[in-house]
C-alpha cells in the first residue's frame, strides 16, 4: 500500500518552497493537483517531470477512487493546490478523509499558508484567531455564519476573491460595525503584495473608488469587551462548566473563562466551589 502526502506549495513567490517539498514532488509517482496548468509551471520551474492528475471540488466520486485504488496498489501520491496547504478550504480535504477510509498512511509535508502569513502580517493581537474561509455564498447561511460570528472576540480571519470583496466589505460593515478594524492583505508574497489596515467604514468606502485586484485574505478584530458586553457571573459559570464537561481541569476552565468574561479567576474558582 502507497502512502497520500499533503504538500505545500508556494502562496505566491515560488522562492518560497522548501528542500523537503521539492524533495516530495520528485519522489512521488503522481501528484493530484488543483489545476494541473498551475502546478505545471512549478515543477517546469525547478525541472521536476512528474504525471499530473485533475483533482477538485468538480472531480467525482469516480475520479477519487480512481486515485484511491492507485495508492492501495502501492503507488505514492502527492496533494497539491494552486498556492499554499492542501486542504484549507481545499478540496484535497476529500480525498484524505477517503485515504482514512480506507486505512491508508497520510503524511504532511508542511508550508506557506495565507492564512498564518496575514495574521502574522496584521498587526492585530492574534492570540486567538478563529479561520472561516470564504464565507458561504448564499445569502441565508451567509447571514447565519454571520449571526455566529457577531459576538466573536477572536480575530477573524477570511479569504476572498476579488469580485466578491465588495460585498464582503459591506456585509462585515452591517454585521460589526464601521468601527471594526480591519486588515487587508492582497497577493500575499507577490510582486504587488500590499497590506492594508484601516476600519470597516473605511474599506467599504476605499473600495468603492478603487477597483480590487488580486485575492485576499481578510484579518477582522474580534469584539472588543465592554462592561455593558459582560455576560453574569451566572452565565460565565455555565461556559466554565461546559468546558469542564468537555475535559479541562476545573482550574484551567476558570482561566480560560475569566480571560474571555472580565472575570478574576480566582472568582469563578470560588463560585465553582461553592456550587
Amino acid at each position: 500500500m502507497g502512502i497520500l502526502y499533503i504538500i505545500g506549495t508556494p502562496i505566491g513567490n515560488m522562492e518560497d518552497i522548501t528542500i523537503r517539498q521539492l524533495r516530495m514532488l520528485k519522489e512521488v509517482d503522481f501528484i493530484c493537483a488543483e489545476d494541473t496548468r498551475v502546478t505545471l509551471k512549478l515543477l517546469n520551474r525547478y525541472e521536476i517531470k512528474k504525471e499530473l492528475v485533475s483533482f477538485h471540488e468538480h472531480s467525482s466520486k469516480a475520479d477519487a477512487r480512481r486515485i484511491i485504488d492507485r495508492i492501495l496498489s502501492g503507488e505514492n501520491a502527492g496533494i497539491v493546490t494552486d498556492a499554499g496547504m492542501p486542504c484549507i478550504s481545499d478540496p484535497g480535504e476529500v480525498l484524505v478523509k477517503l485515504c482514512y477510509e480506507n486505512n491508508i498512511d497520510v503524511k504532511v509535508v508542511p508550508g506557506a499558508a495565507a492564512v498564518t502569513s496575514a495574521a502574522a502580517l496584521s498587526g492585530l493581537d492574534i492570540k486567538r484567531f478563529t479561520f472561516e474561509g470564504f464565507l458561504p455564498v448564499q445569502k441565508k447561511e451567509r447571514v447565519e455564519r454571520l449571526e455566529i460570528l457577531r459576538n466573536e472576540t477572536a480575530i477573524m480571519i477570511f479569504y476572498e476573491a476579488p469580485h466578491k470583496l465588495k460585498n464582503t466589505l459591506a456585509d462585515l460593515n452591517e454585521f460589526f460595525g464601521g468601527n471594526r478594524k480591519i486588515v487587508l492583505c492582497r497577493e500575499l508574497t507577490k510582486i504587488h503584495e500590499q497590506v492594508i489596515r484601516m476600519d470597516l467604514k473605511e474599506a467599504v468606502e476605499y473600495y468603492e473608488k478603487n477597483e480590487p485586484k488580486g485575492e485576499f485574505v481578510l484579518v477582522l478584530e474580534g469584539k472588543t469587551q465592554t462592561e455593558n458586553d459582560k455576560p453574569t457571573i451566572e452565565q460565565a459559570m455555565e461556559q466554565v462548566r461546559k468546558l469542564i464537561d468537555m475535559g479541562e481541569k476545573p482550574t484551567d476552565a476558570c482561566k480560560a473563562v475569566a480571560r474571555e468574561t472580565g472575570y478574576k479567576k480566582s472568582e469563578l474558582y470560588s463560585a465553582l466551589q461553592n456550587a
